[in-house]
Formats: C-alpha cells, structure tokens, sequence
C-alpha cells in the first residue's frame, strides 16, 4: 500500500482485535458501511459473543434509533485462522496486549497499520514525541520485556482517544448511549495519508472523527478523568455520582492536579482545568468505570495504564505525584487480594 496513495477503498481487509462493547460497535458499523462493501470486516472475539455473532450477527442499538442496526460480518476467536491484513483495529485494554501482541503481528502486512483506541497511557507513548525531551524512551512497565514494541513497532501505530458510552446487553447486542467522538492521530503528530484515510472511512461508517497533530494533549485530556475515577470506584465500589457526593471528592481533585502538572511538565495541554473536569465528572451520573466494572466481574484490573503510568512518568518529568502513589499502593493491594481469591476458587 502507498502511504502516497491511500484512499479508504483500498483497505480490503480490516480486523477489529477485541468486540467488546467498542470494538463490536466498530465492527457492525464498518461492515454496514457503503464505502466498505468490498472489504472484509473480521472480529476477534471469544465466547457466547463470538457465538452470538456467528449465529445471529451482532445487534447494535444506537441513539435516536427505534430498530437496532444488524450487522453480519466474520467472526473468529483464533487470529492464527486470518490472512494479514490491511488495517487492525486494536480496543483491547492495556494490560491485555503483552499476551494479545504476538497474534495482532501475525496479522500484519509490511505495510499494515495498527489503529491502537486505549484509555491511559499507551505503550508507544514516547515514539515520536517532539515535546518532552524523551523521544524514544520505553516504559518498561507498559510494555513489559519491550514485547509490543518488537512484535507490533511503533511506527505502526495511529492512536485512537474515544469517548463514547457503550454497554454490553447480552452476547451479541450493544447499545451506544451516546452520539460519541473519536480522536486520532500519529505519534510524530503528522497528517499522513493514511490517518486521513482511516479517519474518512470512519467517519464514512458513522463516527464522529476529529484528527489531531497533537494526539498526546488528548491522551491526557482523557486520562485527567480516568485515573482518579477508575481508581476511587474500585476502592469505594461507588459509581462517579457516589464519589462526586462523597468525602473522596477531595482526593479525586487532589489526583487530577498531579495528571494536569505532569502533563505540562511533558509539554502537553490538557485543555479542561481541574475544576472544570470536576463538573464534567457530575454530569456523568451514575455510570460504572471500566475499573470497578471489572472488579465487579472478577477480572484483572487496567491498573498500570490507569494508575502506575501517573506515578512512572511523574518520576521521569520531575513532578511529586503523592495522590497518585497512594492510589496505585491501594488498588495494587485490592487486585492482589482479587488474584488470590479467583487462584482459590480453581
């Protein structure tokens, strides 16, 4: 593929890795899309989903709409099954992609490109960036062993910062529960070819798309949210109305102040102050974090890109993150005792 040359219509195989509520969301719309009738959409997917799926097509239930939009695409829980592919489309989160990485590189062409939508700070993090002074830097902890970075490369990658309300009724159906936004851009902040093209064929399928030469500004835009939220719901097993109402306030405004001065101290602009990120939490409600859902289900939680990745490139920009130390001691503690207790019940 010329990167010269890129057009949406020349991607004529894309896979979205991990249809959960996001990536099943992407997958139906993409596969409905009349700018892709030639390409093959494929998902990865795993249990009664990927059965669902394969059985029925996957139902997704969008704002605004009386009837679901039903979608039938291919579905595997094997990478290893897949021909490479033109385009990957990664939703896992980021403690998942160490294990996940090997299988995303076997689907790669010379040429593929990887689109990486992930909450907190990515693995590729420094590649690229012209801001900090740490072009290049790896950060062990996120990407333990360096093993994504060997097997995917970061000169792949076009990062993806989502806000979009999503939830999983059942295997097989999706609601999206509101209009949503999805931001993207190159690491090196470029405006290439190929980021417009996937932009095009994105906002084709019925996505809000914003590109970006300064994609790292919306990484910390977003992550100013999630790593007091995520951290405090699992703790306190409140939703963020409870937190906002509740005496943790304090230490959610406390957390929010060390991402906004790190940030900075890295060169980025985070556009929301502190308080008015407060008063965008309250108009969130009642909704669950990602984390506390998790802890609900009994699975490991995202904590190093959520919480470790504060206090790691705190240290590394020169900038005290104490909340944030205090945070990743307790909610490390909680995913040990969560560890123990499912190693218990085997």
């Amino acid at each position: 593929m010329d990167s010269t040359e890129t057009k949406p219509g020349q991607f004529r195989s894309i896979c979205i890795f991990g249809a959960g509520a996001i990536g099943g969301a992407l997958a139906a719309r993409l596969a409905s899309s009349p700018m892709l009738k030639r390409t093959t959409i494929t998902a990865i997917a795993r249990g009664a989903h990927l059965n669902a799926i394969r059985d029925k097509g996957l139902h997704l239930y969008e704002p605004g709409k009386t009837e679901p939009l039903v979608a039938r695409f291919a579905a595997t829980g094997n990478a290893g099954e897949l021909e490479r592919q033109d385009l990957v489309i990664v939703t896992l989160k980021g403690h998942q992609l160490t294990a996940a990485s090997a299988d995303i590189a076997g689907l790669l062409k010379p040429d593929s490109r990887v689109v990486m939508i992930q909450n907190g700070i990515p693995w590729w993090y420094f590649h690229g960036d012209e801001t900090s002074g740490l072009e290049g830097r790896k950060v062990e902890a996120l990407d333990p062993d360096g093993l994504i970075w060997q097997r995917i490369g970061p000169q792949r990658v076009i990062a993806g910062v989502i806000y979009q309300g999503a939830q999983m009724l059942e295997p097989g159906h999706i609601r999206l529960t509101s209009g949503g936004l999805l931001h993207l851009g190159e690491p090196s902040g470029a405006i290439s070819p190929e980021l417009t093209a996937i932009a095009d064929l994105l906002q084709a399928s019925g996505w809000t798309i914003k590109t970006t030469d300064r994609i790292r500004d919306e990484i910390w835009s977003k992550f100013l949210g999630n790593a007091a939220f995520n951290p405090i719901s699992a703790l306190t097993r409140g939703r963020i109305s409870e937190i906002m109402d509740g005496p943790a306030v304090d230490l959610v405004k406390q957390v929010m102040t060390e991402v906004h001065n790190v940030a900075g101290k890295l060169g980025c602009h985070v556009r929301e102050t502190v308080e008015e990120k407060l008063e965008h939490g309250r108009g969130l409600g009642n909704a669950k974090t990602s984390m506390l859902q998790d802890l609900e289900q009994g699975r490991p939680m995202e904590i190093t890109p959520l919480t470790r990745a504060v206090t790691l490139l705190g240290r590394m920009a020169g900038v005290p993150t104490p909340a944030n130390d205090m945070l990743l001691s307790l909610i490390s503690q909680l995913d040990a005792s969560m560890a123990k207790a499912r190693a218990q019940e085997i």
